[in-house]
């Protein structure tokens, strides 16, 4: 392809490794290095003039060195004449902050002013997954591409769930309704879903039910696990009201603080998560927990944007 460059931030280079792989291209060479005041400092070291770029920088890790460096790249790309720039961030930074909740009416809306710093840096297109709240979409007054990992979690179902026929979708709350309901149409299953009352930030307090999962094998879908608390909660809401096996899959397996000795100690099959934020280091620590690969996803998806295809195919099918 032509006139097409990819770069990789420090984030997830795997990721990047895959996906130019996979588009038959090399890797663009970019030096990230930090001054001694903890300064980003970003070369590219190649021409971009008149380039259709790339940038795979994914929210995780040190997420505000990450997001600072994406920042920097993109403009470093975009003042070195690329014709366009095109951020591609398979886990969206500070997304749970989208919105003013009742109580805390100070509360900053942070997802508008990542969109707001995305645009002012110089990106002319996003490439997300499994936005946490689509309407996020809208903070941005340029195309943004939110993909979903649902047909790959669809063909990991049928692929390693022998049962996958008499099973349950359940979603750990409320907010996760739609994607659960839509992911059980397409196989033809029942759904259920759990309401949850939280007292503070990262702590459930009572969970109920909605639902029949007795006799079945109970799949949890959601987004994203940070600690783990939920899912884990859920897990023996579920066991306790008559499932089989509970298995749970998740776009963004965030994994932070207390989430993997919650997922060893917890009734799962498996925790399945998508390789949006690299999971090796997790992996030996949790047997538990398996990867589906999206790097197809979002390759196809650079291959289509470049050519100026649709993109809407990648919705419902897993290109080969």
């Amino acid at each position: 392809m032509p006139n097409i460059k990819i770069f990789s931030g420090s984030s997830h280079p795997d990721l990047s490794h895959k996906i130019a792989d996979r588009l038959g291209l090399e890797l663009g060479k970019v030096v990230t290095k930090k001054f001694s005041n903890q300064e980003t400092c970003v070369e590219i070291g190649e021409s971009v003039r008149g380039e259709d770029v790339y940038i795979v920088q994914s929210g995780c890790g040190e997420i505000n060195d990450n997001l600072m460096e994406l920042l920097i790249m993109i403009n470093a790309c975009k003042i070195a004449s690329a014709s366009r720039v095109t951020a591609v961030i398979p886990c969206f930074p500070y997304a749970r902050q989208d919105k003013k909740d009742k109580v805390g009416s100070r509360a900053p809306i942070s997802a508008k002013l990542v969109a707001n710093m995305l645009s002012v840096s110089g990106a002319d297109h996003i490439i997300t997954m499994d936005l946490h709240a689509s309407q996020i979409q809208g903070f941005f007054d340029i195309p943004v591409d939110n993909l979903y990992a649902e047909p790959a979690v669809l063909k990991w179902i049928k692929e390693n769930i022998p049962e996958w026929k008499n099973c349950t979708i359940v979603s750990p709350d409320a907010g996760g309704a739609k994607r659960v309901t839509s992911i059980a149409d397409r196989l033809n299953v029942d759904f259920a879903l759990i309401h949850k009352e939280r007292k503070k930030a990262n702590e459930v307090d009572r969970m109920v039910l909605v639902g029949d999962v007795t006799d079945r094998v109970a799949i949890l879908v959601d987004d994203m696990a940070d600690t783990c608390g939920t899912i884990c909660h859920a897990a023996d809401k579920l066991i306790s009201a008559g499932a089989t096996k509970v298995y749970a899959i998740l776009t963004h397996g965030i994994f932070s603080g207390p989430a993997i000795s919650r997922i060893n100690n917890a009734c799962f099959e498996a925790v399945v998560v998508t390789n949006t934020i690299p999971q090796e280091e997790k992996m030996k620590h949790c047997p538990k927990i398996q990867v589906i690969d999206i790097s197809m996803i979002l390759a196809e998806s650079i291959r289509r944007t470049h050519n100026g295809e649709s993109v809407s195919y990648l919705f419902s099918h897993v290109p080969l």
